[in-house]
């Protein structure tokens, strides 16, 4: 479906909610809805369960909660704003002092 920069963010050791965080754009709603739809029927076909599912109706954000990972699947000024990847990428200050 031609998602947009693709960022995967390993989550182990820095929460319990998932292993990894998936965050992807589309370049508009429909793009959006069509990507999550695209992956909703991946998962599908894989045999894995249905995904809670977050999002679909406006498709700004869609949130995919395959309970391992969470995947993220943004218009790219919504991605911009609420910046997830400054919030959970190894660049977060509390991770340097920690280290």
């Amino acid at each position: 479906m031609k998602a947009e920069d693709i960022t995967v963010i390993d989550l182990v050791g820095k929460t319990s909610l998932a292993d990894a965080m998936i965050i992807a754009s589309g370049t508009v709603n429909r793009h959006v809805a069509a990507i999550s739809e695209a992956l909703i029927e991946a998962l599908k076909n894989a045999g894995k369960p249905s995904p809670q599912v977050e999002g679909m109706p406006a498709c700004d954000w869609v949130l995919l909660d395959t309970g391992d990972i969470i995947i993220h699947v943004f218009r790219p000024e919504v991605r911009q704003f609420y910046n997830l990847e400054k919030m959970w990428g190894t660049d977060r200050p509390n991770e340097r002092l920690a280290n």
